[in-house]
């Protein structure tokens, strides 16, 4: 999808008109509803804010500070892939707010974590007196953004649960004003989730300061662009990097794409290009670092698509790479991975020594490569991922 020249719209919905008249997307009803919710939102915000700067001279008459309006923001659920993302990236870069900030929840919570065990350090230091890491944390993050944006808002890691209520408690008085899309609907956070009773408060706390939307979109069309690309193009050519480049951009459409990391067991894995629920990464990326399961583990769980560039033709020298990639293929075929591949060779051939037991093993691997090319298997991704929304 092309930016290029692109006006500053004065609303979602006009932007939204806009690039369904390029069609660069096909308008649908729900996601225009959507719109249009997102621009009440933006004049609620527009109209506050002009309200507390008009107040700061009736304020030199009153004895009392101005106090802003609760705004009730935005929690987005619904299908992956029916366009959550995209526009609410298109309010956040409407909504004429300086202190905004959107993120991912997942490193949104790692930044916290940071913030509170540097918050520790410095209490243990003598360099504050102040126990609870809470309200200063908040402080900083309410000082940063009025309008907090979430991608992906989800909760499955005990020690987000165990503070998200304190933490938005004192986010929400401070005025924050929250914006999240989710592939689950507010009662279904934490589902099954250890000692879930601890989380509950968050919920009600939640539902009480957004407006909870279903987006109902009639299609995944993310899903609906890449089924109609080729997954696995070879040999290496500039023809398939343009192959490659259409599918990434089918797969983002239109995301700002950014280099994410996380950690893994004390180490750090970075995602050179990461956008939406999609990654890519160069073979080298991948194997030719000292990566495992674990890792690719901890990456499929973030990103449901994922693209490899430059496979190249192995041999028993790289039999270290051919055996990360051999593990790799393993658990994104185990998890139902939507894979988009470039290599030197067909899967039959990328694998050149004949002794060793990387050689046997490379059997299997190209058996599923092939396998991961078939609309069988392709429908059974589609099928995981939907029903990965419901639960």
């Amino acid at each position: 999808m092309s930016h290029d020249n692109l006006k500053v719209f004065p609303s979602v919905r006009e932007r939204y008109e806009a690039l369904a008249a390029a069609g660069d997307i096909d308008a649908d009803p729900a996601q225009q509803r959507l719109a249009d919710r997102f621009d009440r939102l933006i004049q609620e915000l527009a109209t506050t804010r002009l309200a507390t700067k008009s107040s700061a001279l009736g304020w030199l008459f009153s004895r009392k500070a101005p106090r802003r309006e609760i705004i009730k923001g935005l929690y987005i659920h619904g299908d992956v892939g029916r366009g959550k993302t995209m526009i609410m990236d298109m309010f956040h870069d409407l909504v004429p707010v300086k202190r905004k900030r959107r993120a991912h929840f997942h490193d949104f919570m790692a930044d916290v974590h940071e913030r509170i065990n540097a918050h520790r350090q410095a209490l243990k230091n003598g360099e504050t007196k102040q126990d609870d890491p809470i309200p200063p944390v908040a402080d900083a993050l309410a000082e940063q953004a009025w309008v907090l944006c979430f991608d992906e808002f989800t909760v499955t890691d005990i020690a987000d649960a165990m503070i998200l209520s304190r933490l938005f408690r004192a986010l929400f008085e401070r005025g924050v004003v929250l914006v999240a899309t989710s592939n689950v609907e507010p009662d279904n956070l934490y589902r099954e989730g250890l000692n879930r009773q601890l989380f509950l408060p968050f919920v009600e706390l939640l539902k009480a300061h957004v407006d909870v939307v279903n987006l109902d979109a009639r299609t995944d069309y993310r899903l609906e662009k890449l089924n109609h690309l080729p997954v696995y193009l070879s040999p290496l050519s500039e023809e398939t990097k343009r192959c490659m480049d259409d599918a990434w951009h089918a797969a983002t459409d239109g995301a700002i794409v950014v280099p994410q990391s996380m950690k893994v067991k004390g180490h750090t894995v970075t995602i050179p290009h990461a956008a939406r629920s999609a990654a890519r990464f160069s073979f080298a990326d991948l194997c030719s670092k000292p990566l495992g399961a674990a890792d690719y583990t901890a990456i499929i769980r973030r990103y449901k698509t994922i693209f490899i560039d430059d496979v190249p033709i192995l041999d028993h020298p790289r039999r270290n790479e051919a055996k990360r990639f051999i593990i790799l293929i393993d658990v994104l075929y185990d998890h139902h991975v939507h894979l988009v591949i470039s290599a030197a060779a067909s899967p039959d051939k990328l694998y050149e020594a004949k002794l060793g037991t990387e050689a046997f093993e490379f059997d299997r691997t190209a058996s599923r490569l092939f396998e991961m090319q078939s609309e069988d298997y392709l429908a059974a991704v589609d099928g995981d991922q939907a029903r990965s929304a419901e639960v």
